[in-house]
């Protein structure tokens, strides 16, 4: 009689962000992307917002690496706060390059709302939560970056600037990155019991959410009301 294998942790997360995936790839920022038609002011507030949000969301997973349950885990975490880094330095300061700008003025312009409230929830939620708990709120910057990345690479961009951004998220580098946590996700995943994994499933689809308004920020070149 054939067994039935255990739902995975990652596709019970996956199921609960299917349609905020959805509007993630509907999303004009993300068309626009492809098809060149993405102002170049949008990209580039989305490029500055990006910088100010990877700063605080490598201290996010410095914080995964100090609540890991393995040492290897810790060194994952620390290995990818590292990278995330990087990242920003040399990705982000080459885009600003292209755009007539700097790394540096960029770092000194405002950190616009939805910035400051994703990485304000990535700090309470990680330094607050379980360690289950952080995994869920970090998870979907890896992972939906991956998946539109994987996406946008098949569609490809006329535009030599987006091709950049794409190839990066899109590539088989940043997927193994994001292979690793999935990884960890369905281990740690296996352990919780039903209420630990409720609020990691709460957790991810919240930040899942935050995903689409960082992009929809962008695209509107979002500042403060007042």
């Amino acid at each position: 009689m054939a067994t039935t294998a255990p739902v995975r942790t990652r596709d019970v997360l996956w199921t609960d962000i299917s349609d905020i995936y959805a509007a993630v790839l509907a999303h004009p920022f993300i068309a626009g992307l492809t098809d060149g038609s993405l102002p170049r002011e949008s990209f580039r507030h989305y490029i500055v917002q990006d910088a100010h949000y990877l700063r605080g969301y490598a201290r996010a997973l410095a914080v995964c690496a100090a609540k890991a349950p393995t040492e290897q885990d810790t060194v994952m975490f620390a290995r990818h706060a590292a990278g995330a880094v990087a990242a920003e330095q040399d990705l982000h300061a080459a885009l600003m390059g292209e755009m007539g700008s700097t790394a540096e003025a960029a770092a000194k312009e405002p950190v616009a709302p939805t910035t400051r409230a994703y990485v304000s929830y990535l700090m309470a939620t990680t330094q607050s939560g379980s360690f289950a708990e952080a995994v869920g709120a970090v998870l979907p910057c890896y992972w939906i970056y991956a998946r539109v990345g994987e996406e946008l690479l098949a569609r490809s961009s006329p535009d030599p600037l987006y091709a950049r951004w794409i190839a990066m998220y899109g590539g088989d580098d940043f997927q193994t990155v994001v292979d690793e946590v999935l990884a960890l996700t369905d281990r740690i995943g296996a352990e919780l019991s039903p209420r630990e994994l409720e609020r990691m499933r709460e957790h991810f689809v919240t930040t899942s959410r935050y995903e689409w308004m960082f992009w929809d920020a962008g695209y509107r070149q979002e500042t403060w009301p007042v």
